[in-house]
C-alpha cells in the first residue's frame, strides 16, 4: 500500500493529541469497564477560485485564487462538461482528511487492511463537479517504547518497522509494548463549478 509508511508515522502522532482538543476525540471510559484508548482527528479546508480564462479547444483553464494568485492547467478528459464552464464562474474546492487510531482489545483480531476508493461526477450537461475519496486501513504493533528518547517503534503486518517521535511524548504513558493498533486514514477532495451570480 502506498500510504502504509505515512499512516504508521501519522498514526503515532495522533497519540500526541490531547483529549478535548479541536476536532479531536478520545474514547471515554464507562463505569466498571476500561476500554482500550482510541484517538481521532480531522480537518476540512475550503477554498474558492474564479475562472479567468478557458479554452475549450485546448482544454486550458486559468483560475485566480482569493489572494490574487493565478494558475493555468489543462483539464483532463476526466473533467466532464468542460463546455459548461465560462469566464467568471466560481470553482469551489474542499479537502477533508481524518486519522483515527484504535488500540485493539486483548484477543481481538486485526481487521482486514487495505485501501478502498470511491468517486462521483456531475451528470452530462451540468456544471463540472466531482468528489473522490480514499480510505486506508493499516494494522501495526508497538514493539518498543523509549520514554527517555521519547520515541516508539511500530511494526506493520508486512514486517517493516518505523520509529517515530510523538509531538506529546506523555501520551506514550497510555500505550505499552505489544499493543496492536488499527490506523485508518481517510481523505476526500470535492470540486464544484458554480455561476458567479449565485454567490450571495
Amino acid at each position: 500500500m502506498r500510504r502504509t509508511g505515512i499512516a504508521l508515522l501519522a498514526g503515532l502522532l495522533v497519540l500526541s493529541i490531547a483529549a478535548g482538543g479541536c476536532a479531536t476525540a478520545a474514547a471515554g471510559k464507562s463505569a466498571g469497564t476500561v476500554e482500550p484508548p482510541s484517538w481521532q482527528t480531522s480537518s476540512l479546508v475550503e477554498e474558492t477560485a474564479t475562472v479567468m480564462a478557458v479554452d475549450q479547444s485546448t482544454r486550458m483553464v486559468t483560475l485566480k485564487g482569493p489572494k490574487g494568485n493565478s494558475v493555468t492547467f489543462k483539464a483532463s478528459d476526466e473533467v466532464r462538461n468542460l463546455a459548461q464552464v465560462q469566464v467568471g464562474d466560481e470553482v469551489k474546492f474542499a479537502y477533508y482528511e481524518s486519522l483515527a487510531v484504535r488500540v485493539l482489545k486483548e484477543g481481538e483480531a486485526f481487521p482486514a487492511a487495505g485501501e478502498s476508493a470511491a468517486m462521483a461526477r456531475a451528470k452530462p450537461g451540468e456544471k463540472p463537479a466531482g468528489v473522490v475519496g480514499t480510505e486506508t486501513n493499516v494494522n501495526a504493533t508497538i514493539t518498543a517504547i523509549d520514554k527517555k528518547a521519547k520515541t516508539a517503534t511500530l511494526k506493520g503486518e508486512d514486517g517493516k518497522s518505523v520509529t517515530v517521535t510523538p509531538l506529546r511524548p506523555e501520551k506514550l504513558d497510555e500505550v505499552k509494548v505489544g499493543d496492536r493498533l488499527v490506523i485508518t486514514y481517510t481523505e476526500a477532495v470535492a470540486v464544484k463549478v458554480e455561476k458567479a451570480e449565485t454567490k450571495k
